[in-house]
Formats: structure tokens, sequence, C-alpha cells
């Protein structure tokens, strides 16, 4: 099999306006977690959300942005920064020829403040104040598309829906198309803007949300006695991943290997997790089969980790069944607990995530973590970054969505340049 490398990444999210100030906050345990002041919100039992700590509209020209859901316009910031770092341009300054570039991007929902806003201009104004971009702005493949026209790709454009595991997904289908043969390098990641009060009331009502509305940053607590569910959130997370002989040949720097995933169905319920976690473990085995790795190599998983009473639990002994002894060398964190739910960007972030972590030998803490629940079979890393050793390391990132969507991607430390 081909190694697939990652060359550029780029993120904006509650925690930074770009990938370093996002890196660097979840080292230093920080919370983007903050209170809604919207004048909707005090209608609401849960008034809490992960804004992305830049607004887009600091990015994006005004007229540009009329015409692009939020959604798109998170999912541009964060792929033109990702492909700026693989040390490529733009428009003539692009060198990749469109044949060989393809895009995977994901979203759990799409263009939700499009569809949202513009049914309220048609009931209060009427059919034709509607705007003639609606469509193409609430469309659920947009932010893929409007990746694809960024940096001109012709090989393919996908925009894998799957819940919370679409950017997983995204990143397991790039892999499988430089494998293929279908393209050389891929963009690949996920977005996802959907602090509104209709999902937020919606998901209260599922009781899958977080009422700490009275201290946000401690609202989001994986694995701890007093979580209460998860906080929403929005951004954007997109790396560049190539062959390695495509990337060695135009020199380019390495962040780490994407070994390969493993995806899976819990075929058990529409929302609820399997109890059991099979699918989730199927996943996890399905990843290091694909990548040759044994589960003896994992030293480090980012954990979908999402704060909610069941999910948490369940994930645990997943990763246990899947790893079996080799779970007690493992360090296990949530980067939820910083960062909020990203819904179908979380996974794309918590890959990025786990690259670095591999790279800097540093794993970012699961904060709030105070009162562990009680038989918890992974170590945690609690509250302070942990390090990790020396020499070759192998890692899986998590995502599981509604529907029983299980993504594991293993990533690996291999071929990284300085």
């Amino acid at each position: 099999m081909k190694d697939i490398v990652i060359t550029g990444m780029g993120a904006t999210t509650p925690l930074g306006g770009d990938l370093a100030s996002t890196w660097q906050a979840m080292l230093a345990g920080e919370s983007g977690i903050v209170e809604i002041t919207e004048e909707w919100a005090p209608d609401l039992p849960v008034r809490i959300a992960g804004y992305v700590k830049v607004d887009p509209s600091e990015k994006i020209d005004r007229v540009k942005a009329r015409r692009l859901d939020r959604n798109t316009q998170l999912a541009l910031i964060a792929a033109e920064e990702a492909w700026l770092d693989a040390g490529l341009g733009l428009g003539e300054d692009n060198p990749i020829d469109p044949e060989t570039l393809a895009v995977c991007l994901g979203s759990g929902i799409g263009g939700l403040h499009t569809l949202l806003g513009q049914w309220d201009v048609y009931k209060e104004r009427g059919p034709r104040r509607v705007t003639p971009f609606t469509i193409p702005m609430l469309m659920a493949n947009a932010s893929a598309a409007n990746v694809g026209l960024l940096v001109n790709a012709a090989a393919a454009v996908h925009a894998p829906v799957s819940a919370c595991a679409s950017s997983n997904e995204a990143i397991s289908l790039a892999v499988d198309q430089i494998r293929l043969g279908r393209a050389g390098i891929v963009v690949a990641g996920g977005t996802e803007a959907t602090i509104h009060p209709l999902p937020i009331g919606a998901f209260a009502q599922m009781q899958a949300l977080s009422r700490r509305n009275d201290d946000p940053a401690a609202a989001s607590r994986p694995w701890d006695k007093g979580r209460d569910g998860f906080v929403l959130s929005e951004g954007s997370a997109v790396l560049v991943l190539e062959s390695l002989e495509h990337a060695q040949a135009r020199g380019a720097k390495i962040y780490g290997t994407i070994a390969g995933a493993g995806v899976s169905d819990d075929n058990h319920d529409i929302v609820q997790p399997d109890p059991g976690g099979l699918g989730q473990s199927r996943a996890m085995e399905k990843a290091l089969r694909n990548s040759g790795l044994q589960a003896s190599d994992i030293i480090h998983v980012n954990a979908h980790g999402t704060s909610t009473p069941q999910g948490d639990m369940t994930e645990a002994g997943s990763i246990r069944r899947a790893l079996g002894a080799s779970a007690d060398q493992v360090v296990v964190t949530s980067t939820k607990s910083m960062t909020g739910h990203l819904l179908g960007a979380a996974g794309a972030l918590e890959t990025v995530a786990t690259v670095l972590a591999l790279k800097e030998r540093l794993v970012p803490p699961t904060i709030n973590l105070h009162d562990p629940e009680d038989g918890l079979s992974i170590d945690v890393a609690a509250n302070e970054p942990r390090p990790l050793p020396e020499g070759d390391l192998a890692a899986l990132n998590n995502s599981f969505g509604f529907g029983g969507h299980n993504v594991a991607v293993a990533v690996t430390n291999a071929n990284v340049t300085r």
C-alpha cells in the first residue's frame, strides 16, 4: 500500500482562528465554550456553545461572504490555510495538475443558516425576496464544491455525510482515492456551523446537551461523573494528503502519515450507540488491519469523547475491547473537553490534533475531569498534557455519528520531516 502523508493542515475553531493558535490553546488546556449572547438565547434551556474564535467576516470579503453559508466560509478559511501550509499556491501560482487533485470534505448538516434564514425571508417578505443563491449555499456539498473551486480540483470532489463521523469518513475516502490511483493529492476534512436556536432546541429536547449554563468552560467534561451532555460548537479543519512519492517529488514537508482507516456501522439505533460498543471496536480493529499495525503499536487515542453519560463509557469499553491488554500503554484524550463538539468537523480537527500529538510527542489534556467514572478502564490525560516516548509512534482517532456510523483513523509519525 502507498504511504499517505500529511503535508498541510489548517483550522478555524473555538480555540483559535488558525491551526497554530488552536494547538497552543489545546496544550494550555483552554476552553472555547462561551455564553450565547444572541437575542434568541434567553428562551432556550441551553445557552452555551463554542463559536469560532475569529469570525469569518474578518477573513472573507463581505461581498463574497454574502454568497456563502457560514458552513462554507469556515471550510474555505481552513482549506486555504492547509493549502498554503503545504507550500502550494492558488490561481496561477498553483503547481498541481488539476486532474490529479481531489477534495473530500464532509459536513453533518450543511448550509443550515441559509436554509432557515431564507425560510424566514420567504415567510416574512415573500418568495421574490429569497436570494437566488439559496440552493448553492444550502446544499450539503456546497463546502466541498467551493473548496474544489479554490484549489482547482478536477479529479473529483466528494462530500460524505455521516453525521459526526463525516470528516473522518472524508479522510478515509481520501486515503482510498490515493491508494486506488484516482488522485495524487487530496484536500480532506470537514466543516460545520449550526449554532442556531433550532438545532440547539432540538438537541436539548433529546437531552443531549449540557445545561451547565452558569459555567460554560466547565460544561464539556468527558468521563467525569458530573457530565450531562455535549456542547454544540462550530469550526472547520482540513488536511492536505499526498502519496509519499508525490510529496517527496515536490520536496514537501511532512507532518506524519495517515496509515489507514476503518469504517463500520452499529446497525443498532438511529441515535444511541450499541451499548456494547461492538461497532466502535470493529472500526478500530479494521483501522489496524488496514494500516498493517498491531494493537501493541498504538500509544495514543484521541477519543470521540463527547461528554455524554452513555457515550463516554461505551467508548472506553470499545477501546479496551479493540486493543486488549495493549490498552494499558495507551494515553487517551478528548479534545472536545476544550473545543466542544464540532459535529461533522470534529473528526478532522481531532485527527489534526492526533497528528500534532505524535509529531510533538505531547498529548493535549482532557480538561474538567476531576471525578472520573468508577471502573473507567482507560488511562486519560486528565487536566494536564501527557508526554509521549521517543521512537516510532502510532495512534487512533475515533469518530462516531448518529445512524451508527463509526470511523477510526490510524496515524503514525513515520516520514516526518522537520
